[in-house]
């Protein structure tokens, strides 16, 4: 095992360095070189609008003229790991990076709900988008991407599928939420909706009862819509849903998806580095940023 994770560490080096051709600096280690003084790397504040409620976002903008191909990155339940590691070493390599906090979580007003959550990703697209935003931050609107980490895995699958348009999708050590409505994923629900300081705002029993009520949120009788586009799916070796959502996807005749599964935890704790040497050089070969 450990000289397959050596091995496997080295091809995805070596990924990247191809990926990334001429550019002479690894942005997963270092800053972009030369600089680029006329059109600054920049972090922008944001405030969006999703059913009426204002949704908390920030967007990291590469340096360059542009038009940057954007990712934008959905955080898990609660969201306690945000990734951002991520975000810096996709922007260092070109590609601008939209962070969103659902409605009802992390300040951001409204209601948590998985409903209200799938919609928000689908208004951070459609902004992302406007002519405006994309001349404002330089960002080309033909590529776009949703990388999502747990329920932002499921998230971003799913918001693939409502949408042809999006470029590409990686799903990392993604939760089919769907599938989890049961009373233990109740009592989780519940620790973050009732605890002093709780993160997000919303009615844990509606929410469990949601998952029952919507079994087209699940991934497997969705694997169709999304089979046509380059897809990463990225697991520790105790993820449940990786091996019936892959062969769902292969079974649509996905052609582009690439899989990881690595002894790691479902933070990827001991994998940091080489999780975002991964995506952004799937980013790189897969997608065409």
């Amino acid at each position: 095992m450990r000289s397959f994770r050596v091995l496997l560490a080295t091809s995805c080096v070596a990924l990247l360095s191809r990926a990334l051709g001429a550019q002479s600096v690894d942005p997963i280690a270092a800053d972009p070189a030369p600089r680029d003084t006329a059109f600054r790397a920049s972090f922008a504040e944001l405030a969006l609008t999703s059913g009426g409620a204002r949704m908390n976002a920030f967007m990291l903008v590469a340096q360059g003229k542009g038009p940057h191909p954007l990712v934008v990155l959905l955080h898990g339940y609660p969201g306690n790991e945000r990734n951002i590691d991520i975000a810096q070493a996709l922007r260092r390599a070109g590609t601008n990076v939209l962070y969103i906090d659902y409605r009802g979580s992390w300040g951001s007003g409204g209601t948590f709900t998985f409903a209200n959550a799938q919609a928000d990703v689908a208004a951070a697209v459609r902004w992302a988008r406007q002519a405006d935003t994309a001349r404002t931050y330089r960002v080309d609107p033909r590529r776009v991407a949703l990388v999502g980490h747990s329920m932002g895995g499921w998230l971003a699958l799913l918001g693939t599928a409502a949408d042809p348009s999006i470029t590409c999708v990686a799903a990392l050590e993604f939760a089919d939420m769907a599938r989890e409505g049961s009373d233990t994923s109740f009592a989780t629900y519940t620790r973050w909706l009732t605890a002093p300081g709780a993160p997000l705002r919303g009615d844990a029993r509606a929410m469990t009862a949601s998952l029952r009520a919507h079994p087209e949120w699940r991934l497997v009788p969705n694997a169709a819509r999304i089979a046509t586009r380059p897809v990463l799916l990225l697991d520790d070796e105790e993820n449940p849903y990786h091996a019936d959502f892959a062969a769902a996807l292969r079974g649509a005749g996905a052609r582009r998806l690439t899989e990881r599964v690595w002894d790691t935890d479902h933070a990827f704790d001991d994998r940091r580095v080489e999780l975002a040497r991964t995506v952004v050089g799937w980013t790189k070969t897969a997608c065409g940023f």
